[in-house]
């Protein structure tokens, strides 16, 4: 590896960087946005439920709150049951709007990896470019300098791709869930609001 790092030359480095970075946050966004952590299985049953028998207490808005994105939605209908229906829906609105910018964080570094990438690559190629022409001279050239000036290029055009292909495919697969989520969410806090107000048992 590390001999492989030492033929792609010095505009390996940034391309490394961005790799370790795209990784971490593919494992991190991969562990957070699970199902079971987004979306509990019957969370707004038993939400309901709970506020039949005991009311809007505060253990009830905390376990809901600290327990998942979809619980700190339903909190904030839970907290305004007593308003009207627009300004119940506007508060999940806003509640929903926080919850998605949370759910989304960091995909727009990962976006941006996956863009970025291929012209880091690219950079290195010119730089191997660079070292191949400048070794060139009417006597003839250097084969060891032309030869590293040809490893600079290939290297980091290979890796560049390596890099952006996968940024991208968990870009657009995180994207796509996060959607998902919103959809759900969404429907669930209708229901909350026509289950408050006697539109739905």
């Amino acid at each position: 590896m590390l001999a492989l790092i030492q033929a792609a030359g010095w505009p390996i480095w940034p391309l490394i960087i961005a790799s370790v970075l795209a990784l971490a946050i593919i494992f991190e966004r991969t562990y957070t946005l699970r199902r079971s952590m987004v979306l509990p299985a019957n969370l707004l049953d038993q939400a309901i439920s709970n506020l039949r028998q005991h009311g809007a207490n505060q253990d009830l808005l905390r376990a809901l709150s600290e327990g998942s994105p979809l619980g700190r939605v339903l909190v904030a209908g839970i907290r305004n049951l007593n308003v009207s229906r627009e300004l119940m829906k506007e508060s999940l609105e806003e509640a929903g709007r926080a919850v998605a910018h949370d759910l989304e964080r960091y995909l727009m570094t990962l976006g941006t990896i996956a863009s970025v990438a291929p012209l880091m690559g690219l950079f290195g190629t010119v730089v191997g470019m660079v070292e191949i022409f400048g070794s060139q001279s009417p006597t003839g050239g250097n084969p060891a300098v032309l030869a590293h000036g040809i490893s600079v290029a290939l290297y980091n055009t290979a890796f560049g791709l390596i890099v952006a292909i996968p940024s991208m495919i968990f870009y657009r697969f995180f994207r796509g869930r996060v959607d998902a989520y919103l959809v759900e969410m969404e429907q669930q806090a209708v229901r909350l609001v026509e289950i408050v107000h006697g539109e739905r048992k």
